[in-house]
């Protein structure tokens, strides 16, 4: 099959780059940079040299949609809907890894301040809770902080036993994209956590999407914070019960809502960044605070794997009758 990359230069395109070259199902026929048209993909990327001697272009999106099968549109929010409708309207199946099709339109326009020119139907690409991903003719990848935070507590919300959820997430510093600026600059970063937009991030509207979908009643509050690693996102849930429920019910509710979703590990230990960084699994565990109604959930995700690049081709995978696992099925890095 072949597959396109629009936006390939920064860091998800890097990783998309480096899952689909060892993918066994695909060819990459373009990988598209207006700034690095003409330039050797592995001159951006150093650490794809040797696997690739292809260079970045810069082709219309109707003449993208006319070379490949399949589109992974990697540019900033407010961009991709300026290029999705051309490669549907071109036959090709799509996954966005911006923020365009994951709200509503008019959600959309209020979180993120930019009228929507074009909508389309998308499927919301969080595959464990979206079996159908697998009909999308546009997939909506997830933002990387909804991604561990839902993942972290959807089986508890889907029962109806959740009063409400305090998330809070940690990134890593690639979360923030590869263009340099003061909020990743190495003295600001290093030795330093730093919570921002603590009520207001936009992301928070994705949370509410997807955990009101389970159950309409869950009260919802989330703050990130920024932290000195590179990449990764723990989030630390505490989750308020309607009503005292043993560690063992608990399980069983994790067990059977994740049953057969091959990159969901439910862990007895608390999760940690250095045991998924790499890989595509999402790290679940959780403990019960002792006569209290709290149950204190933990999420580890790669933001860069699960939380984009990753997610993107299981959804990719999904769509096209793969093995959801091709291309991905791999440990995460130690040490």
């Amino acid at each position: 099959m072949k597959v396109g990359i629009i936006g390939a230069s920064g860091y998800t395109g890097g990783e998309l780059l480096r899952i689909l070259l060892l993918h066994p199902e695909v060819e990459i026929e373009c990988a598209t940079s207006r700034r690095f048209a003409g330039e050797r993909i592995s001159k951006v990327h150093k650490h794809l040299t040797g696997l690739t001697d292809a260079v970045f272009e810069n082709p219309k999106p109707e003449k993208i949609a006319e070379r490949c099968d399949f589109v992974f549109v990697a540019v900033p929010h407010g961009s991709a809907m300026h290029i999705v409708p051309e490669l549907l309207d071109g036959g090709v199946r799509v996954v966005d890894l911006s923020a365009d099709y994951r709200l509503p339109k008019e959600v959309f326009e209020e979180v993120y301040g930019i009228e929507h020119i074009s909508p389309r139907e998308a499927v919301f690409g969080l595959c464990e809770l979206h079996p159908e991903v697998k009909d999308a003719q546009l997939c909506a990848n997830p933002g990387c902080y909804p991604t561990g935070a839902v993942l972290a507590v959807a089986p508890l919300v889907a029962e109806g036993i959740v009063e409400k959820v305090v998330l809070d997430s940690k990134s890593g510093i690639s979360g923030a994209g590869a263009e340099p600026s003061s909020a990743t600059h190495y003295p600001n970063v290093s030795d330093n956590v730093s919570a921002y937009k603590l009520t207001t991030h936009r992301h928070t509207a994705e949370i509410k999407q997807e955990l009101e979908r389970l159950h309409p009643y869950v009260k919802t509050y989330f703050t990130p914070h920024v932290v000195p690693a590179i990449r990764g996102i723990l989030t630390t849930a505490h989750v308020f019960l309607k009503e005292t429920i043993d560690e063992e019910t608990i399980h069983t509710f994790y067990r059977e809502f994740y049953a057969e979703k091959h990159f969901i590990r439910i862990l007895d230990t608390i999760p940690t960044l250095y045991g998924v960084r790499g890989s595509n699994f999402c790290d679940i565990g959780f403990e019960i605070e002792k006569n209290s109604d709290r149950v204190v959930v933990v999420s580890a995700i790669d933001n860069l794997m699960k939380g984009a690049s990753g997610q993107a081709v299981q959804n990719m995978n999904i769509m096209c009758g793969f093995d959801e696992r091709e291309g991905l099925w791999i440990s995460p890095t130690a040490p």
